[in-house]
């Protein structure tokens, strides 16, 4: 399995200092820096764009990985990869022709990654997995942070992983929605090795202490 990685979300940081929160996470051990970009359409919550991003690249040299909660995905990827974003995934849920979609993102130079909801099977990925850097598998429903974990997402967690090794592929797997030093435990048992988290990092008063501890969490699991 790939490193462990955790990924704040700035979605739940003080957007009145985003550059310092930024700064902040990543001074206190954060791996990514996870972008929860929403557009009010796909998903019933609106968040920021390219700009903000923009505006916040400087704030740290860590990879920017972009999760697109949007509609017609293709038409922006261009825009969040000149932003600064390093990772950009969308929802096949929201891409009609998903391998397009795809290339669209590798024809920018960066890493291409797929989300999927927790209702929504791993069989459309069956066909475009081999082009991918990244499966990113939602274990709360997408919209808002804040929300409780979804056991049954384990085991599609399980299955990707078992298809992935089946391959010979090397894809990280990215939970999001959820993960805090508890749930990450079994979460990194069914084989994702990334991982979003939000309110756990950015609404306690030791932004490390909190990474740490969530990075506890998974390295229990692997034994360490």
């Amino acid at each position: 399995m790939n490193q462990i990685l955790i990924a704040p979300s700035i979605l739940s940081a003080d957007f009145s200092k985003l550059g310092a929160e930024v700064t902040a996470v990543t001074e206190a051990g954060a791996d990514w820096i996870h972008l929860d970009v929403m557009d009010g359409h796909y998903v019933p919550n609106l968040t920021f764009g390219p700009a903000i991003i923009k505006a916040v690249r400087g704030s740290s040299d860590l990879p920017f990985d972009a999760h697109l909660m949007i509609e017609n995905p293709d038409d922006w990827v261009a825009q969040y990869a000149a932003a600064g974003a390093d990772s950009i995934t969308i929802h096949a849920e929201a891409s009609r022709h998903l391998h397009r979609s795809v290339q669209a993102i590798r024809d920018t130079g960066k890493r291409a990654g797929i989300s999927l909801n927790p209702h929504t099977g791993l069989e459309c990925l069956d066909y475009v997995l081999e082009d991918l850097d990244l499966v990113l598998l939602m274990t709360v429903n997408p919209g808002f942070g804040g929300q409780s974990f979804i056991p049954s997402v384990l085991r599609k967690t399980e299955r990707l992983r078992e298809t992935i090794e089946a391959r010979g592929l090397s894809i990280d797997i990215q939970l999001d929605g959820g993960i805090n030093p508890t749930t990450i435990h079994d979460a990194t048992s069914a084989g994702a090795n990334v991982f979003v988290a939000g309110s756990a990092v950015f609404k306690t008063p030791d932004y490390a202490e909190a990474i740490a501890n969530i990075r506890a969490g998974a390295e229990r699991a692997l034994g360490k």
